[in-house]
């Protein structure tokens, strides 16, 4: 029998039967369609004209339908291309139908999408509209536009094209980025649409692009390749129809998982075989669940359950384009999910292109503004309103104005109406709008794509190249996912932390266990050093016995467990039983030799691997593993010494999943005996643990506590026996849950209840998850940064007790509130079973104390020197903490806490308390994680990091910035967020400070023209102002202003308290640019306006409107770009060349402009011809600068920032003076001699900040309390000071 393309043979009654359970499934109603998409779709193997209907989406149908009932002539009308309405949906193109035999049968003229992806914002037809729109979505963009469309009118005192030029270079700068970058999107798509793998064509297999692929094809994977589409595993050609593949492009995880086909599709692995495949697969809808599948496969009249271990994902590079997105290198194009340690699969092709489970996910991440830009809309509103006062001062002035008395300005019946004394409200109406365009350069046209610039550079070349935050051991570096929120890193309050994986390493060590009520393992973890040295006790170091194991998962020592010994324990069955529950109830797949010396374990998360290797060195070594069987090389069971080889048989497994938090194996022995293992958090084993043996629970429970203590992992291990009968009987009940179509998750875990019951308890496990490098350092930095860090984690509230103390987030000093819903009262009420109870009785225990702790907290804080504060709360007591009548308490209980940890929490829930702080307390949050449960938390927070760990990259592909340790967030902070902070609120308000200033001078020559709308300059001047003579020294101070080093901004991480408090964008700041505007602008108009009066030229002529105005705009170039270097803190080359290369383009521009322009014709060689020229030009800058000069210089002096201070420190090199001769100086200064030496002998750093030479005595106090001096703030301290530094000096050299 021959198959795939040409052997498509004709369908009808598989279409009808599709469209009948379609239509069965649907429901339309007249006047609103209201499409519901159907529970399930057949797909055809091997049969690509069934499958037509498939390809269509209900909405499409809807309308096509419709469309042909009406206008049934109309038979070419569809086009492909991306369909809004549907949210991403696939439109296809119809052509020639044959309506003599169904609607559903378009002819091979037909053009389908297929499998090729697209991950582009824009196409060649809609570039320029959607980008247009995109623009025009600004508020400042839409007003430049409105300004231009008044320019064309009539009333416009200007030429339109001087303000359509400048609109049109930023929309165009704009659009060539948005293309640029979609470019880049496109090119990809590209590579992966034109990537070729093997189809089945006439019993042939035939290489074609993955973009041609179809749903239902049989394809050929070989191996290290990457799967084209979402595949129904068939055949493989290693043994039982087994497949290796690696997903580290879907979850980062880089061990090898395993799938396994279904046994009635093994033998279709040859071309010739494969053509005879014609199963039908019934399968959920296309979604976005990565790891669940629901589905059957009809094969030959039998019915298959289809698991999530029989479906291959398409995950090669789609999810490359979110990396891609803005700085991705192309060069990671390939990497990701592929076909390992296997020569090939056949598959069947379940989901092409954008209905494929990955690209389901393949959205961005949640579109994020920063506060500052938030605030800055305001700021543009606050220049619209300044924009409309001024219009309307100059509008009734106008009014005013108007009269017949002047005749001689042709003010009379016969003027136009925009100057006729007759209609004055017209006159008004007609110069307000005159006005508005007059005064359009308030509002900078440049500022949103300079802002833009800047910040992707800050990203691109500053964030993603910090050698600091490069991790030298796994080869990242930091990564900025979006440019977007650089200042707002600069304002963080309040971090949200993750705790394994983030402040933890997340490589697990099996280090303790307790095995029928026995402890076992005499290590110390750095939780216990770290508490004892607390304490200020002395940790007992048992020493290591000579045959200590410290290997990878493994660091344990007790010679009571090792080298079998275990057999000369009280209770060996237990050991036996426990060591074997290792060795079984997990996933993992062996990798390499069978030996224990070479043997690597693949699991899917760093704990399994541990117990595994923990089994293995207690002589229960795990070599190799089959979809039905797992071989366990077993010492010293029988007697000691002797080893033997065991099998065995995998029956069921019930998967570890976060509301299960268990794992269990149904396995029988070789001799028939039936055991079900089960691992899992000590809270649901505990729950169903049989009847009896309190005394090993109770003693249990007490290590458990005790491991949770010493910062340790844990599990608890218990079995449980079958009979044959009991199994037979839930296994039936099981392969009806496993075939489910609807509900399948559910009813599996209803299904795990009835036999994870009566178990018996082996013991637990205690695992070590030391802490990352440098992170107390760390914590501790962004501590007095002002920053506030909250842990959020699912371990026990001992675990995370003592992780807190071990990385400094609670100490001994602090008050600690803690709730928790392991007390004595709760448990009682527990026991009782009634749920409604329960929830009642602990909603009241969880109030009171929160008043309790909240009425405590206002004590201490009212005392003087009281002490900080810290709240531990559990999972399930923050669940009814959240509740909106206890909302609010919750929320000023916490932010009175310094530190707040939160245990035993859900994803869910550290996206809720993320988000009340986000909402409630109005203050700006980072989440931080690295794994997939961090998500939501990470995403609910103003700035999401993501930490590229073992856990996965979940965390990283849903974040804005990705760091590979926690420490590096000291760098990304305290340096980068708060440079990107100080810079871009120096960028913003510089734009308002110059462009208000440009604009008044107009607004004071309206006053001299009879509030005509005459204006004072020429419309090129006016237009090129912002767009070239000032555009490039903003732009680099935003790039390379530097108030203090990187080394110091650590070293004083007070500093970044300035961001917190806003310090540098209020509105206070805003007034006072804006009064140097008002003072600078009445400067530039009056002195040059009444200088000129009497100025003459060199042939004798008093100057005119252009000379007078050129003269002025000189000096207001000159004025802005000089006021722009007086802001700066450190000035490179860049700024010398930026300043001096806008002033050079000026005067450039005016010497080729004055030629050829009828009306400034050779004005600058006029007037630089004269003296007067000069004297202005040294004049004007001088006096409009001085008032900015006076108020830094008493700000700098009376009160100065924290910076400043700094600065004042560290503004001089280190003296040279040997360690003897400093004691010597000292021991000859007197107390307040001493005080004064010791705070000039602060540690100092040299730096190129510029400025003004005004020492600031303020730092004093700020400072000198670090090294224990009193320093009172006294502001005629300099002079003293620097006597007091020269005596020493004299003193030595004496």
């Amino acid at each position: 029998m021959s198959g795939g393309w040409d052997s498509v043979r004709s369908s009808r009654s598989r279409l009808s039967q599709a469209s009948s359970l379609s239509s069965s499934t649907r429901t339309v109603r007249l006047g609103r369609v209201q499409p519901q998409a159907p529970g399930h779709r057949t797909i055809y193997c091997n049969d690509r004209e069934a499958n037509l209907p498939v390809r269509f989406k209900l909405q499409q149908l809807v309308y096509v339908l419709a469309f042909l009932h009406f206008t049934p002539h109309v038979v070419n009308a569809i086009e492909t291309e991306h369909d809004a309405w549907t949210g991403g949906g696939t439109m296809y193109k119809i052509k020639s139908w044959d309506f003599s035999s169904d609607l559903l049968y378009p002819s091979e003229g037909g053009h389908e999408r297929g499998n090729s992806i697209s991950t582009t914002k824009y196409n060649f037809f809609t570039f320029l509209p959607k980008g247009l729109f995109e623009q025009f979505r600004r508020v400042a963009n839409c007003y430049f536009l409105m300004i231009s469309i008044l320019s064309m009118t009539p009333i416009s005192p200007v030429n339109p094209v001087t303000n359509v030029v400048p609109l049109t270079l930023v929309l165009i700068v704009s659009l060539i980025k948005e293309a640029f970058e979609d470019w880049k999107r496109f090119q990809n798509d590209m590579v992966i649409n034109n990537g070729l793998i093997d189809v089945l064509q006439d019993q042939m297999w035939v290489a074609v692009p993955w973009k041609k692929l179809q749903v239902g094809d049989i394809v050929r994977v070989k191996q290290d390749g990457f799967f084209p589409a979402d595949l129904l595993f068939l055949a493989g050609t290693n043994p039982d129809g087994v497949c290796y593949i690696e997903t580290a492009n879907l979850d980062g995880e880089t061990n090898l998982k395993i799938r396994k086909a279904l046994e009635k599709t093994w033998d279709y692995l040859t071309p010739e075989k494969a053509a005879e495949f014609k199963g039908e697969v019934q399968c959920e809808e296309p979604n976005n669940s990565l790891y669940t599948f629901t589905g059957n496969l009809i094969i030959d009249k039998q019915t298959l359950p289809i698991s999530p271990n029989q479906i291959l994902l398409r995950v090669s590079s789609d999810f490359l384009p979110l990396f891609l997105d803005l700085f991705a290198d192309n060069s990671t194009v390939f990497q990701g999910c592929s076909l390992r340690n296997t020569e090939y699969i056949v598959g069947a092709v379940i989901f092409t292109g954008h209905e494929t489970k990955v690209m389901m996910n393949s959205m961005n991440v949640p579109s994020k503004r920063s506060t500052l830009e938030r605030k800055l809309d305001k700021l543009i509103l606050t220049l619209f309103g300044t924009l409309f006062v001024m219009c309307l001062i100059g509008a009734i002035g106008s009014g005013i104005f108007i009269n017949s008395k002047y005749y001689y300005l042709g003010l009379d019946k016969d003027a136009p109406t925009e100057f006729n004394p007759r209609n004055r409200l017209a006159v008004m109406s007609l110069t307000l709008f005159t006005l508005i365009t007059l005064y359009s350069t308030i509002i900078p046209i440049s500022l949103y794509v300079s802002i833009e610039m800047i910040k992707f550079i800050q990203c691109t070349q500053f964030i993603n190249k910090d050698l600091h935050m490069y991790h030298v051991e796994t080869n990242t570096p930091a990564l900025a996912r979006t440019s977007n929120l650089n200042e707002e890193l600069g304002q963080v309050e309040y971090i949200f932390s993750d705790k394994t994986g983030t402040l933890t390493r997340n490589l697990m060590e099996f280090f303790k266990c307790s095995i029928g009520g026995e402890v076992y393992g005499s290590g110390v973890t750095e939780i216990e050093r770290g508490g004892a040295q607390r304490n200020g006790a002395k940790v007992q170091e048992v020493p290591k016995s000579k045959h200590a194991v410290h290997e990878k998962g493994f660091n344990f020592d007790d010679p009571r467990l090792m080298r079998g010994a275990w057999r000369n324990e009280p209770n060996p069955d237990i050991c036996k039983e426990f060591f074997r529950c290792l060795a079984i109830c997990h996933t993992v797949l062996p990798e390499g030799d069978e030996s224990p010396e070479k043997i690597t374990y693949q699991a899917a998360s760093p704990d399994e691997a541990a117990l595994v290797s923990a089994a293995k060195n207690f002589g229960f070594f795990f070599y190799r593993r089959t979809p039905t069987m797992i071989y366990v090389r077993e010492s010293h069971v029988e007697k000691i010494g002797k080893v033997q080889d065991v099998s065995y048989e995998i029956l069921n497994v019930l998967e570890f999943n976060s509301t299960r938090k268990r794992q269990s194996v149904v396995c029988r022995y070789t001799d028939g005996r039936l055991v079900l293992y089960c691992k899992g958090a000590d809270t649901v084993i505990y729950e169903r643990l049989a009847d009896g043996n309190d005394d090993i629970k109770k003693v249990t429970r007490a290590h458990l506590e005790q491991f949770g203590a010493a910062g340790l992992r844990t599990l608890c291990l218990a079995y449980r026996d079958l009979s044959p009968e009991a199994y037979e009987s839930w296994n039936e009940k099981f392969i009806q849950a496993k075939s489910s179509l609807r509900d399948r998750e559910k009813k599996l875990d209803e299904v795990a209840e009835l036999i994870e019951k009566d178990l018996i308890l082996i013991g637990s496990t205690a695992i070590e998850d030391k802490l990352q490098e440098g992170v107390p350092d760390c914590i501790e930095t962004l501590s007095r940064a002002g920053i506030k860090i909250w842990v959020l984690t699912g371990d026990k509230m001992e675990t995370a007790i003592n992780i807190a103390y071990s990385c400094n987030l609670i100490n001994n000093e602090m008050k600690q509130f803690i709730i928790s819903s392991e007390t004595d009262a709760i448990r009682e009420v527990e026991n009782r079973g009634d749920q409604v109870e329960i929830a009642r009785f602990i909603k009241g225990e969880v109030k009171k104390e929160l008043k309790k702790c909240l009425e405590e907290a206002h004590h201490y804080l009212s005392m003087q020197s009281g002490p900080k504060l810290a709240l531990v709360i559990d999972g399930k007591c923050l669940m009814y903490a959240l509740d909106p009548t206890l909302r609010v308490i919750l929320l000023n209980l916490s932010l009175n806490c310094s530190s707040v940890v939160c245990c035993r929490v859900s994803p869910l829930q550290k996206a809720q308390v993320t988000s009340l702080v986000k909402k409630g307390a109005r203050k700006i949050t980072l989440s931080i994680g690295d794994g997939a449960n961090d998500v939501s938390m990470i995403q609910a927070a103003h700035i999401g990091i993501g930490i590229s760990g073992l856990e996965g990259m979940q965390a990283v592909m849903a974040s804005d910035f990705a760091i590979a340790q926690f420490r590096y967030l000291a760098d990304l902070l305290l340096v980068h967020g708060r440079w990107s902070y100080v810079r871009i609120c120096k960028v913003i308000t510089y734009f308002f400070y110059k462009n208000l200033t440009f604009t008044l001078t107009q607004f004071w020559f309206t006053f001299q023209t009879g509030f005509s709308g005459q204006r004072f300059y020429d419309d090129w001047f006016q237009s090129l102002y912002n767009v070239i003579f000032t555009a490039l020294p903003v732009i680099i101070v935003g790039l390379f202003d530097k108030d203090v080093s990187a080394s110091l901004s650590k070293k004083y991480p007070e500093l970044y308290k300035e961001g917190i408090r806003n310090v540098f964008f209020k509105w206070r700041v805003v007034v006072t640019w804006a009064c140097f505007s008002v003072y600078q602008s009445l400067v530039f108009y009056h002195f040059v306006t009444t200088s000129s009066k009497n100025g003459k030229n060199s042939s004798g002529r008093i100057f005119g409107l252009w000379d007078v105005s050129t003269m002025a705009f000189t000096c207001v170039v000159i004025t802005v770009n000089l006021r722009l270097l007086m802001i700066c803190n450190s000035i490179t080359r860049w700024h010398y060349i930026s300043v001096g290369g806008s002033v050079l383009a000026w005067f450039v521009f005016i010497f080729i402009y004055s030629v050829l322009r009828e009306n400034v014709f050779f004005v600058i060689y006029v007037l630089m011809s004269t003296f007067y020229f000069y004297l202005t030009l040294l004049l004007v800058p001088i006096v409009a600068l001085l008032g900015d000069f006076i108020y830094q210089g008493v700000q700098r002096w009376f009160f100065p920032y924290d910076y400043q201070i700094v600065q004042e420190i560290h503004r001089h090199e280190p003296d040279d003076n040997t360690t003897a001769g400093l004691l010597e100086v000292e021991n000859r200064l007197t107390p307040q001699e001493e005080r004064s030496y010791a705070i000039a002998q602060l540690p100092r750093e040299l730096s190129k900040h510029t400025g003004f030479a005004f020492d600031s005595p303020g730092y004093e106090s700020f400072f000198a309390s670090q090294l224990g001096i009193y320093a009172p703030h006294k502001a005629w301290d300099v002079a003293r000071r620097a006597s007091m530094r020269s005596r020493p000096k004299t003193s030595k050299k004496n």
